[in-house]
């Protein structure tokens, strides 16, 4: 199967061959966007392109390398990218108050890049290798980095369009199917790298990619037409200040991230004082934008239902690929590569899918959105456990139904993850806009440790994976998971007119969401 990482490379040759001619034009969109959507594409495809690359080989370095039980690498696994998810938040708030998105997003990417480059360096592996602190730092400079670019870059997007622009929706699906072709590609390139010839060459070529995309985005500045800015003028003391408390916080994350029961207590805490900001915001706007906050609470609240399930991808369903299934000559990470690769052909079909059957007037809301997704993911596991079971337990899984429960998976995550991001953009207050596209990552956090949680029990009682286990957990979690989006898909109506969609307006109008003392009849402030 060499020949997949060969195809790979050439379809992103071609990409940025295209890419680049459409940006050189004089004209000031592409293909009816903004250019500066196509910088955001191709920055946050090189950030995926490592993210992604590395993910794929994560859990056989923890288990083959650092010599992890399968029971601590899931949660190892899981607390990781928990954390990746979780710094948004601060990131987020920082963007908002000081530094301004642009400058945030060049920041983590380049920590980013130092935490790709570190995964390069193995040691001789065991968990008596000193070495295993630089693989600590670098899982640390990953979750910083990425706490400053992971929000900030998706408001960025946001920020290029009106809020009742009707090109929004069409704009988050693009940026997503475009940073899922960085995903798929790093996944391919950098697995086959690690798996054929060592796992410094695969972790090394996910360094490389993320550098790229920090050089993109300095280069196509021009293209963002002054978006993401700071809210006001920030002193270089104040800015080197910021930038000082992000490199010391790596410090914190890299005694957090080898403390997976500090991590759990950290997320209920926060999560709690999170819901209790966001509802003390709510209520000091105006009636309709406060609707809007409760119908984002309601929102981010299945995150971690979805992405506790749809995680599992990198952790236990990476190792039950890997031991339980006739993988028909493939290498195992190429699987991970499918989620991604569904998402490039399908996420134009969705686009199409929503804008067709929002002129009849059969378009889902928002909320109806979510309960879909959740149905796909659940029922994405009791298909594969009925696929296992069919041939008999001492047998290996047909590779049939790995290919099947990424396509459920993916065709739930393109009526969810997309969906959420518009929303997260569209319904939030501007003055909170990157906090609450923070909590919306905060809440993926909580599902991506909840993921570790669900690996975890997949080890059984001496943390070591069994086919029995892991099958009897994957249909416990699948029924739950589909009796809630029962519940979801009941109640949406009366979460989709809590969005009050017909009073949404445009920056230059008077504005609905800011707090009601004082503000309701001043024109609204420059940003």
């Amino acid at each position: 199967m060499a020949t997949i990482p060969a195809i790979a490379l050439i379809v992103l040759i071609v990409l940025l061959a295209g890419g680049a001619a459409g940006l050189a034009s004089k004209k000031q969109e592409f293909l009816g966007h903004p250019k500066g959507l196509y910088i955001l594409f191709f920055a946050e495809m090189w950030e995926r392109f490592s993210y992604y690359g590395m993910r794929a080989l994560l859990i056989f370095y923890l288990t083959k390398h650092w010599l992890f039980t399968d029971g601590q690498s899931t949660l190892v696994y899981g607390a990781y990218t928990s954390l990746v998810y979780i710094t948004p938040v601060l990131g987020g708030y920082l963007a908002d108050r000081y530094l301004g998105q642009r400058k945030a997003v060049l920041f983590g990417a380049l920590i980013l890049t130092a935490g790709h480059l570190l995964m390069a360096f193995e040691g001789v592996g065991g968990q008596n290798d000193p070495t295993i602190n630089i693989f600590w730092a670098a899982l640390a400079c990953i979750v910083v980095g990425s706490g400053f670019l992971k929000a900030n870059i998706s408001v960025l997007v946001g920020q290029l369009y009106g809020i009742t622009d009707p090109r929004r929706d069409g704009a988050y699906t693009i940026f997503y199917v475009g940073i899922n072709v960085g995903a798929a590609i790093g996944t391919i390139l950098a697995g086959w790298l690690g798996e054929s010839y060592g796992w410094k060459y695969g972790f090394g070529a996910a360094g490389f990619g993320m550098l790229l995309g920090a050089v993109v985005f300095v280069i196509g500045k021009p293209f963002l037409m002054g978006k993401g800015e700071p809210p006001k003028p920030l002193t270089f003391r104040t800015e080197w200040l910021l930038y000082g408390i992000g490199i010391a916080s790596i410090g914190v994350i890299w005694f957090l991230v080898q403390y997976q029961d500090i991590i759990q207590n950290l997320l209920i805490v926060a999560g709690i004082a999170l819901l209790g900001y966001v509802l003390y915001a709510a209520m000091k706007l105006e009636p309709h934008a406060r609707d809007r906050m409760f119908a984002i609470v309601f929102l981010v609240a299945l995150n971690p239902v979805f992405w506790g399930l749809f995680e599992q991808a990198g952790g236990s369903l990476n190792l039950y690929t890997d031991r339980y299934v006739d993988r028909a000559g493939f290498q195992t990470t190429f699987f991970q590569s499918l989620n991604p690769i569904y998402i490039v052909l399908l996420g134009p079909v969705f686009a199409w899918l929503w804008v067709w059957l929002g002129r009849r007037g059969w378009e889902p809301s928002a909320p109806a959105k979510f309960g879909l997704a959740l149905a796909q993911v659940g029922l994405s596991f009791l298909i594969f456990v009925w696929g296992a079971q069919s041939v008999g337990m001492a047998a290996m899984t047909p590779v049939l139904f790995v290919f099947l429960v990424y396509l459920f998976q993916t065709t739930g995550e393109l009526c969810l993850s997309p969906v959420g991001l518009s929303a997260m953009n569209r319904l939030a207050p501007r003055h909170l806009a990157s906090l609450i596209m923070g909590a919306w990552f905060y809440m993926s956090a909580v599902g991506n440790f909840v993921a570790g949680k669900i690996g975890e029990a997949t080890g059984g009682h001496d943390g070591e994976m069994t086919k029995e286990a892991t099958l009897s957990v994957y249909s416990t979690i699948g029924w739950w998971t589909i009796g809630i989006a029962v519940a979801v898909l009941a109640v949406s109506p009366l979460v989709k007119h809590l969005m009050h969609l017909d009073t949404l307006k445009d920056d230059e109008a008077p504005v609905d969401d800011r707090p009601e003392e004082g503000l309701r009849d001043k024109p609204a402030p420059v940003r």
